[in-house]
Formats: structure tokens, sequence, C-alpha cells
């Protein structure tokens, strides 16, 4: 069994690619060309998965095939085969509750709207860990479902850039589970 589980979120497709919504994917991109390995695609999981060695631990990073809002049936293929407890998960994903820029790690909690989270919770419960990258609120609540598909302005994408920095500063304590120390690091960074 592994170590540790990061699953990125996102939608699959060049269409999809650097949107807001793809925070996950775009993180779990930086983290694997940080460790010099590609994703393979894994039918089991019905994800594109890679693992990598860290201090003798096995580490896997999973971003599903599925669209965000049916990320639950991969979360549950992990849970199978990958993970004995969910607190081994890690869902990295985008929170428009946060501004971009912002990163946050959150141990446990709802949905608060996320149609990728609303599925995890419906198939595994709520007891793993997540890493929140800010991607801001559209100007009018009717936006929601377009603004989290478009790519953000250059400012917002700068901010983005320097969230995943924060988050990749802290990428040994994230492969060590760490998660009050990188709390205290990320949530005592606020810009």
């Amino acid at each position: 069994m592994l170590h540790l589980c990061i699953v990125g979120l996102g939608n699959p497709g060049d269409k999809y690619s650097k949107t807001r919504h793809n925070a996950g994917y775009d993180f779990l991109d930086i983290i694997a060309e940080q460790f010099h390995v590609d994703f393979k695609y894994l039918k089991k999981i019905d994800a594109d998965y890679v693992e990598i060695d860290f201090k003798d631990q096995k580490i896997a990073l999973i971003k599903p095939r599925e669209f965000i809002n049916k990320s639950g049936k991969t979360l549950q293929l992990v849970r199978k085969y990958k993970v004995k407890n969910t607190k081994d998960i890690l869902v990295v994903h985008d929170d428009m509750d946060l501004e971009p820029g912002d990163v946050k790690l959150k141990l446990s909690g709802g949905h608060a709207g996320h149609n990728g989270l609303r599925d995890i919770l419906k198939v595994i419960g709520n007891d793993f860990v997540r890493l929140r990258f800010g991607i801001g609120h559209p100007p009018n609540k009717d936006q929601t479902d377009s603004w989290v598909i478009k790519k953000p302005n250059p400012q917002e994408k700068k901010e983005m850039a320097n969230a995943f920095e924060k988050a990749i500063n802290n990428i040994d304590k994230i492969m060590l589970k760490d998660w009050m120390i990188i709390m205290n690091d990320l949530h005592s960074n606020e810009h």
C-alpha cells in the first residue's frame, strides 16, 4: 500500500488545459516535473498515474480521466486498490472561496459547492486532506460554470503561479504528511 496518494482534480482534454478548474492537474504536473517522472494511463483506476519513491515511501500522483464532477469514481478505486485509509489521500483542487494566490490545506470538511468534492464525499466520505488553490469568484454568481472552465487572466495566472510555488516549497512536508507544519507555513504566509 502507498504512503500517500495525491489526486489532482481537473477536466481531461486540451479544451480545459490551464483553466481555473484544472488547478489540481496543473499542480500535479509541477510535482511530476520536479521529480522527473511521467504520467501513464492506469486502467485499473481510470486515471493518469505515476509513483514516486521519497525517503523510503511510495507516493502516487493521480489525475482522474473523468470530468471533475465525476471524480468520485477514481477516488473509490484509489481507496480500493492503493491506500488503506482515506487520511492517506490528498485531493488538490481549485477553490472559489479563496483569492488567486491563496493556498490552504484542510484536513476534512464539506464540499463548499465544489461539484468534484461533492461527488468524492458521496463515495469515500470527508476524511481526506485537501490542498485548495484560490481562483476567486466570478463577478456574477450566474457565471460560476463558465468562470471555472476559463483560463485565468494574466494577473490571476501570476498569483496562481505564486500559490503553486508556495505549495511546492512544502513538497517534502507534503510527501511526509506533515500537515500541521504545512498549515502553519501556508496560512501564516498570507499575502
